[in-house]
């Protein structure tokens, strides 16, 4: 909902720091945000919530510092933009599976799988979405992401503070995860709505 508010305002934040790293291939910082998070994610199984929440910090840091400097070193290309959303899965996937993991039970298995199969569902509910906006050439021009996507209730931005929460408050996990598949829900109607409507 706030993602391009917020990835203008994360652009310049971190713009000091992709000026240090401007030689640094941008490919590097997709897979060390993918790092970061895979270190996330076995922290936050062994129960290591502080040190979890750090890699969790380090891995969208990362994350934000391939596009910036993508773009400032003038060498964006579509194959770096299917990398980054790639292994961005991958981390949005095993984060909740290393909490759960760290706490099993019923009750968590079954709220992990709700969470997952939303963002599955959520997945398809933009990508493809995306691809019908690149065919028809209706792309908005001044984007910062490879593709068009569309807006919904929850974005990056509301993932990465929601993920923080689970991080913080892991006794409440059950209720976190079921709130924000429904949050994701709902998103995927915000979608399918305006694709009736504009389609």
């Amino acid at each position: 909902m706030f993602d391009d508010q917020m990835r203008r305002a994360k652009d310049r934040a971190i713009l000091p720091l992709a000026h240090f790293f401007g030689q640094w291939p941008p490919w590097l910082f997709s897979l060390l945000g993918l790092g970061m998070g895979v270190a996330a994610a076995v922290a936050l199984w062994q129960q290591q919530y502080l040190l979890g929440l750090v890699f969790w910090f380090f891995s969208r840091l990362f994350d934000g510092l391939d596009g910036v400097i993508a773009r400032q070193q003038g060498a964006q290309s579509d194959f770096g933009g299917y990398l980054d959303i790639l292994l961005d899965f991958v981390t949005y996937a095993i984060i909740p599976i290393g909490l759960v993991l760290g706490r099993p039970s019923t009750a968590g298995y079954l709220a992990l799988i709700f969470l997952l199969t939303s963002f599955y569902v959520n997945a398809a509910s933009w990508m493809y979405l995306a691809a019908i906006l690149e065919k028809r050439a209706a792309a908005r021009a001044d984007r910062l992401t490879s593709v068009t996507m569309p807006a919904g209730i929850i974005g990056g931005t509301e993932t990465i503070i929601l993920y923080a929460v689970f991080i913080i408050f892991p006794d409440y996990l059950v209720w976190l995860f079921c709130g924000m598949a429904l949050l994701v829900t709902v998103t995927i109607l915000q979608r399918l709505l305006w694709a009736r409507r504009h389609l």
